[in-house]
């Protein structure tokens, strides 16, 4: 038996007070000679292979599943329910199979024209203007349709889906003496809105997502209605938030590296490289936590039962034992490992192929539609407290074509 985590003596690291992500970054390269370091929070992961072997370790469970026990609100807890987000073991693989054939590539890319047309839509009216706010304008807006879409409800209701994107995900604040009221507000319009959109699907089958769910079966085996409505709220909360985040930290890596953005004009080919490379290098999702189920041991140490362990991607996906060059952005790079910003093992992204899609297909058209593309004015960031993160306003300059 190894030795107690809670007894080693770990590099600590107080990433919760760094003011921005530089200091993040300049903390987490000075523990890259520790495979494990302490947090205020728990204890944190910062290479590569460790990152990838704690992902696939079953016994730790996803930290997202504690977010309620954190509440202290019998009503809000009252309205807990099994969700893939959360769910372990033989539950969670029961769904998982049940729902992968709805989320393959090939389901992605038969959104791929739609995709095209509403970021076309969106520039149309910025393009002669020579300026755009990336986030307002653009990245906020451009998802939602396609969910919309993806789902089977009207492009017309995007702005009901966005705010409710918006007001469930402020879980994540922590702020839940005065968020809790408007996250039920949320859950209640939603989860309607959701079971009607099922009941009109079991009547009349469309091309769609939700046909797809609910004639999804494995071994005779099918989502029951409450399992559907949770499936459709898990999707239009993680296809939202995570796209248009990472494709505003995306366009705003490319700004410091003009030469790459020209090169994605000359050979948009090179568009689903630059989306892998700018996930590697400033992805939307810093981390990920888990949790001890039990008492694990795990490389020679003992982490006691609910112990938190996070795995940082930020770190991990600039290992050099793995990426070469790992500080360089470089859209034609081939690696052989993925990168970690999707995650590993059971809880791997489940909608990645369509987030893949997603910015597959935006990135070349805006290298294209706003050539010698640079900052006007200074980008402000979300706290690097927020789960995704990204900018909060992208002022940018062009020239008009």
């Amino acid at each position: 038996m190894g030795a107690n985590v809670d007894d080693l003596d770990l590099p600590y690291l107080d990433l919760l007070n760094a003011q921005s992500r530089a200091e993040r970054r300049v903390l987490l390269d000075g523990a890259r000679d520790h495979w494990l370091v302490r947090i205020p929070n728990g204890y944190l992961v910062t290479s590569y292979e460790d990152s990838v072997a704690l992902l696939r370790d079953r016994r730790f469970h996803q930290f997202a599943a504690k977010l309620a026990d954190l509440v202290d609100n019998p009503e809000f807890n009252a309205r807990r329910r099994p969700s893939i987000l959360t769910t372990e073991g033989d539950e969670h693989g029961r769904l998982r199979r049940i729902v992968a054939p709805a989320f393959t590539p090939k389901a992605a890319d038969r959104l791929r024209p739609y995709m095209r047309e509403v970021m076309d839509r969106l520039l149309d009216p910025l393009v002669p203007t020579g300026r755009i706010e990336l986030v307002a304008d653009v990245c906020d807006p451009y998802p939602i349709p396609i969910i919309c879409r993806l789902l089977g409800a009207p492009e017309e209701d995007w702005k009901l889906f966005s705010r409710w994107a918006g007001d469930l995900l402020r879980i994540f604040n922590f702020n839940f003496a005065q968020d809790l009221p408007i996250i039920m507000q949320a859950q209640d319009e939603v989860g309607a809105y959701v079971r009607a959109m099922i009941e009109r699907r079991r009547a009349t089958p469309a091309d769609d997502l939700l046909t797809d769910l609910i004639a999804a079966e494995e071994a005779g085996d099918k989502l029951s209605t409450e399992e559907l409505e949770s499936m459709a709220i898990a999707v239009l909360i993680a296809g939202t938030d995570t796209t248009r985040n990472q494709l505003a930290c995306t366009v705003a890596l490319f700004t410091e590296h003009p030469d790459q953005w020209t090169l994605l004009a000359e050979r948009p080919e090179l568009g689903p490289r630059a989306v892998e490379e700018s996930m590697r290098l400033l992805g939307a999702i810093g981390g990920t936590s888990r949790f001890a189920s039990e008492d694990v041991e795990f490389k020679g140490v003992v982490f006691p039962k609910d112990t938190a362990i996070s795995a940082s991607f930020v770190a991990a996906n600039r290992d050099e034992h793995i990426f070469a060059d790992p500080e360089t952005f470089d859209i034609t790079r081939e690696s052989a490992s993925p990168h970690l910003t999707f995650g590993s093992g059971i809880h791997y992204c489940l909608g990645a192929w369509l987030a893949r899609a997603e910015l597959q297909e935006a990135l070349p058209i805006l290298a294209r539609r706003l050539p010698d593309l640079t900052v006007d004015g200074a980008i402000e960031w979300k706290p690097n407290t927020v789960g995704i993160w990204g900018p909060a306003r992208l002022p940018l300059a062009f020239t008009p074509n």
